[in-house]
């Protein structure tokens, strides 16, 4: 048994740090960082593609001011309530939601757009197991 005992041991290891590469020869740690996206750090996006993400924003800036001028300061406060309020209510986790509701307040249940043709991107039509994912979304998990 050794008589200098563990704090004694601690000393004279040698820290982790030291021991790790770093500068120009450093390499990508995959399990920390993830895949690096040489597009991401080469080109820049186009102007247009920020414009499309941000458009519904600026439409219901656009809108909440029109609606200020008109009707005054009560009106905008209440439809985005009622925006709020329209996000909040989904199905259960296992279920997709269209939320239909807030296309109907936004004036979109008559348009046609990518998403009602060929669905959006993000919504799959993979489904979990139901109990794991209520299980998740409330945190037993």
């Amino acid at each position: 048994m050794n008589v200098r005992g563990l704090g004694s041991q601690q000393k004279d290891s040698i820290p982790v740090t030291e021991l790790s590469a770093s500068g120009p020869f450093e390499s990508h740690d995959l399990l920390q960082k993830g895949f690096s996206c040489v597009k991401i750090e080469l080109l820049p996006s186009h102007p247009l593609e920020l414009s499309g993400k941000k458009f519904q924003l600026d439409q219901d800036k656009m809108n909440f001011s029109t609606l200020r001028n008109i009707q005054g300061l009560f009106a905008p406060l209440k439809l985005q309530m009622e925006f709020k309020a329209v996000q909040q209510v989904q199905h259960l986790p296992f279920l997709p939601s269209s939320n239909l509701s807030l296309d109907i307040l936004r004036g979109n249940d008559e348009t046609t757009g990518f998403e009602g043709i060929l669905n959006d991107p993000s919504k799959s039509e993979l489904m979990g197991e139901p109990h794991l994912m209520v299980e998740y979304k409330l945190g037993l998990l």
